[in-house]
């Protein structure tokens, strides 16, 4: 068997510092933006001529290495179905894929240059942890991209699903922007569907903060948001 060596074209950077609260699939939260910031070798703004003249993109992106030593298994449980029902795993988009590659379509804000990174590229939508290797970018056709028609299979229960987010807590430090962002994230339930636990306090990073939260009724509250200063968690 051939085997393939794929060199990271780019990096992503944005504000999901752990996978807890990244939204589930790209596109459907498009508060907050990410900068993919090219490598070295690719840093030539000829490679991205032509692209201003599209709206979207593909990226195809590596998991986290913390996946790469999972063992092969043909079923993987998926959350959104309480995490006791097996699916197959190629009827999913697990990241226990065999060879742990990602499929995201973004929204292009802005192509920019700057003198620390070069060209870069501003998107939003992004379902990507920061840090992210990006091993592939494609512009998004819609004549044959797009397929409303389409069936969603077991994911059409996800369809539509969101919580109303409140806060109990002071915001006094944080600007509108990052409580738009916030709320935009909450409300598609970062909770696995099996953990619905009306008195547990969940927690979850998201740019330099760790939001506490709890889940009652369909009502997610922050209770607590707390700085990070740069430490970890």
């Amino acid at each position: 068997m051939q085997n393939f060596i794929i060199e990271p074209i780019a990096y992503i950077h944005n504000n999901f510092k752990e996978k807890f609260g990244i939204p589930r699939q790209s596109g459907i939260s498009n508060c907050g933006l990410s900068t993919i910031v090219f490598a070295q070798k690719f840093q030539d703004e000829n490679a991205v001529r032509g692209l201003e003249g599209f709206s979207h993109l593909w990226l195809l992106w590596m998991f986290d290495d913390k996946n790469a030593d999972k063992t092969w298994a043909p079923t993987v449980r998926p959350p959104r179905l309480g995490g006791n029902k097996r699916m197959g795993v190629f009827a999913t988009r697990s990241p226990y894929h065999p060879n742990g590659i990602g499929l995201s379509c973004v929204k292009i804000e802005s192509i920019e240059k700057n003198v620390k990174d070069g060209i870069i590229i501003k998107v939003s939508g992004a379902d990507i942890l920061d840090g992210t290797p990006i091993i592939d970018i494609k512009p998004y056709l819609t004549f044959t991209d797009s397929h409303p028609e389409a069936l969603n299979g077991f994911a059409e229960n996800s369809l539509n699903y969101e919580l109303d987010v409140e806060f109990s807590c002071d915001t006094y430090n944080l600007d509108n922007g990052l409580i738009e962002e916030l709320s935009s994230i909450l409300r598609l339930d970062p909770r696995p569907s099996y953990q619905d636990d009306c008195e547990k306090i969940y927690s979850m990073r998201y740019a330099e903060y760790d939001v506490k939260f709890t889940v009652n009724n369909n009502v997610l509250t922050v209770v607590d948001i707390i700085y990070m200063n740069g430490c970890e968690k």
